[in-house]
């Protein structure tokens, strides 16, 4: 499919946010600092993002039913057992806490709101819904549908996720022919896609930087219907097409 054709037939956008809209990487790191600073560890960023991003695909695997801020929680602990840095209980609780404080990337806002005008806009996250509403008000845009981690019970890559936002899009009449899922994630979100031949644009966040920071590496080879390396990005591709 030509990029010119992207956009042929979808009345729906499905989003991953951390990673995609919402800059994880940053509050990550952030939330991350004080406890790495009162052990005086010097970690490069992408260091600690790949263990970061190890540890996390490992407790979302073994532990399905947790909600997000436990698993964040889970996390920090396993980072401590890695670094042989104590935890203190305050840390893992501010961590577990932290994600409303994450910033959005600077282009999500502007291009959701673009992208409102034509097409109705999902969410499709591995994250709790409190924790999700405090990022909303950073987007600035109002989703017509909210599928979280906490509702189905699995984190993507899971292909349960999937099949419920096809479940919820359906009862507002979007069928998965018309459905454009747009991610970050190769592993979470890109790799599912492919199995279930889910057309999915790639936002290419680090392509600055290379690596794949805190998300794990896709089990095979992925290939997304298109690549972009911003929101912005994606919305000038729609201008474009109009």
């Amino acid at each position: 499919m030509t990029t010119d054709a992207l956009f042929d037939g979808v009345a729906a956008l499905s989003f991953d946010c951390y990673g995609t809209l919402i800059d994880w990487e940053a509050g990550l790191a952030a939330g991350l600092a004080p406890w790495l600073a009162r052990h005086q560890v010097d970690l490069p960023r992408d260091s600690l993002l790949e263990l970061y991003g190890a540890c996390e695909s490992e407790e979302e695997r073994e532990h399905p039913g947790r909600s997000y801020p436990e698993i964040l929680r889970a996390v920090i602990e396993r980072l401590g057992t890695e670094l042989r840095c104590a935890v203190r209980a305050e840390e893992a609780d501010a961590f577990s806490r932290s994600v409303p404080d994450w910033p959005a990337f600077p282009d999500s806002a502007e291009a959701l709101r673009y992208l409102k005008q034509h097409f109705k806009l999902a969410i499709l996250s591995n994250i709790d819904r409190a924790s999700f509403a405090g990022s909303n008000a950073r987007l600035g845009v109002e989703f017509d549908l909210i599928v979280t981690a906490e509702d189905v019970g699995s984190y993507k890559p899971d292909l349960a996720n999937f099949a419920r936002l096809f479940q919820e899009l359906a009862a507002l009449g979007i069928d998965n022919a018309s459905l454009l899922h747009v991610a970050q994630s190769l592993h979470h979100d890109i790799e599912p896609a492919n199995k279930l031949d889910l057309p999915c644009v790639w936002v290419d966040r680090r392509h600055a930087t290379g690596g794949l920071g805190a998300t794990a590496p896709p089990a095979g080879e992925v290939t997304p219907t298109a690549r972009v390396t911003s929101l912005a990005a994606l919305a000038d591709l729609h201008r474009a097409s109009v």
